[in-house]
């Protein structure tokens, strides 16, 4: 008879949840819902899942407070990957913005120009063609090599990205003030056209449907990336979280944007969402969680770009 008990690579206390960003009374918590002590690839699973930068976990009682309704919205607020205003004329603009703070501090040309990937996805993973991008800046004050470095950094991220993926920044604000001199805001935007019949939804659903995913092949980079960072401060160790940081491809996009909207316009595709910081683990969950279905994965199947990844390291990696 087949052993059928999760295999953990390391044993799993309440140490190990801690150095991945969770806290003692979340990992008794993970505890019960289980009935058992998590594996590691399990754990590493809620604590992406269950950071700020995926469930807004710290700021979800202010973002509550923010006006969620309106007459010409196409979708509720937080319902799919992006916002979509009724423009008139059958058409909708989409748009999304997103911050990549804390991977911008540690890697900043890396750390800005995923951040313009990843709400470019999110708009065209809805059927909308983007045509401009948009960005918010802090830094600290401008005199001081911290603040340069930064400056430098991040400015060639957004450029490097938009003009290889062929959007423009059509629009932009900065400001310095020192208490941005540890941690810079970086905040992109991404503006799409759709038509308002034809957009596509996030939700997966359908017992027996293929599960595809399309783009960049899967490597190390961007494991607890944005996911990590986000929910941790910044001290002696920051520096050492360097590789965390997704390495984007913009050209590999580009090919995504062209293939996503013909998939979409072909009207074979049930649905369709960006895999954002926590990778693997979150497209497929919140799709099938939306759409009240499970969904089965193969990792073995998963395009690899680097040789012995663990079943942990695919989950997680962006």
């Amino acid at each position: 008879m087949t052993d059928m008990t999760p295999h953990s690579e390391i044993s799993v206390t309440a140490s190990t949840a801690k150095e991945l960003g969770l806290t003692e009374p979340e990992f008794e918590r993970i505890c019960g819902v289980l009935g058992r002590t998590p594996t590691y690839t399990e754990l590493g699973v809620y604590s992406v899942m269950w950071s700020e930068h995926c469930s807004y976990k710290n700021s979800i009682l202010q973002l509550k407070t923010l006006p969620r309704s309106g007459g010409r919205m196409l979708v509720a607020a937080g319902e799919e990957n992006a916002g979509v205003i009724d423009v008139g004329g059958g058409y909708g603009v989409a748009f999304k913005i997103e911050s990549h703070n804390h991977p911008s501090a540690v890697e900043p040309f890396q750390g800005a120009a995923t951040g313009v990937g990843g709400i470019l996805r999110d708009i065209f993973t809805m059927g909308a063609r983007p045509i401009a991008a948009l960005n918010s800046l802090r830094f600290g004050e401008p005199d001081t090599a911290r603040t340069k470095y930064l400056v430098k950094g991040v400015v060639a991220g957004i450029g490097h990205y938009g003009n290889c993926f062929g959007v423009p920044t059509v629009a932009g604000e900065v400001y310095f003030d020192r208490c941005y001199t540890d941690n810079p805001l970086v905040n992109a935007m991404a503006v799409g056209v759709l038509k308002a019949d034809a957009m596509a939804s996030a939700t997966a659903k359908g017992p027996g449907n293929p599960v595809f995913i399309m783009g960049s092949s899967t490597g190390r980079d961007g494991i607890h990336g944005a996911s990590l960072l986000a929910s941790r401060e910044f001290d002696e160790e920051t520096e050492n979280m360097r590789p965390t940081v997704q390495v984007g491809d913009p050209f590999a996009e580009k090919l995504l944007l062209e293939a996503s909207l013909e998939l979409i316009n072909a009207n074979v595709v049930v649905g369709m969402q960006d895999m954002g910081a926590a990778g693997i683990s979150c497209s497929t969950a919140e799709m099938s969680a939306k759409g009240q279905v499970g969904m089965r994965i193969d990792l073995d199947n998963v395009p690899l770009r680097e040789a012995d990844m663990s079943a942990y390291e695919i989950m997680l990696a962006e």
